[in-house]
Order: C-alpha cells, then sequence, then structure tokens
C-alpha cells in the first residue's frame, strides 16, 4: 500500500487524517512543519504528500517549491491543504510544484479521490 506523508501543524486535522488513511490501508509518516517535511521527503520517500500551506518554521509554499526542484524527489505528488482559501491560491500552489489542492475542512471522500488519481497502481 502507498505511503503518505502528511505535513501539517494542527493535531487534531494530522490525527483524524492519519487515523482514515491508516484504517484505509494506507502507511503514514508525520511532520509537523515545512522544514520536517522536507526532510521526511527525503529520508522516507512517500509515494505522497499531503501538505498544509500554512507552517510554523517554513511554510509550505516553500517546502513544496524545494521539493520539487530537487531530483530526488520532485516526482513526488503533492496535494497542497489550506483552510485559508483565498482567490488565487489554487493557482499558487500549482505555480510552487503542487500537484492538486484541496481546501479544508477536508472533505475525505474527495480528497480520497484526488490521492487514487497520482496513486494509480498502489491503492
Amino acid at each position: 500500500m502507498a505511503k503518505i506523508l502528511i505535513v501539517e501543524d494542527n493535531e487534531m486535522n494530522r490525527d483524524m487524517l492519519s487515523r482514515r488513511l491508516e484504517r484505509r490501508g494506507f502507511e503514514i509518516v508525520i511532520a509537523v512543519d515545512g522544514q520536517e517535511g522536507i526532510e521526511r521527503t527525503r529520508s522516507e520517500q512517500p509515494d505522497l504528500i499531503l501538505l498544509d500551506m500554512s507552517l510554523p518554521v517554513m511554510d509550505g509554499w516553500e517546502a513544496a517549491s524545494i521539493l520539487k526542484k530537487e531530483p530526488a524527489t520532485a516526482a513526488i505528488p503533492i496535494i497542497a491543504l489550506t483552510a485559508h482559501a483565498m482567490s488565487g491560491d489554487r493557482e499558487r500552489a500549482l505555480e510552487v510544484g503542487c500537484d492538486d489542492y484541496d481546501v479544508k475542512p477536508i472533505e475525505f471522500e474527495r480528497l480520497l479521490e484526488k490521492m487514487r488519481h497520482f496513486l494509480k497502481g498502489k491503492v
């Protein structure tokens, strides 16, 4: 089953999402800020990253940009997650290298469908 990195600083969001994904058979790796997200991506090589954009230490915008510039991590799909859905955020997320975008509160089935799109053959 696919390995998913959840980069989320909100404990409630992180726990809810990780539990629901684990029940679906996914292997879950956790990071709580953008810098740790980059380090975990490098060491764990997840199949997909769920990246909150409002993070401490380093935000998701910068983390996505760094990951997409590195040959070892550039091909890993990133789905940006944000609670502050502002006009232009989707475009900005795609510009920094995210492969898709979703808003919080998370509608689990919709997010799962987006994940399946990137994880063909691993779900």
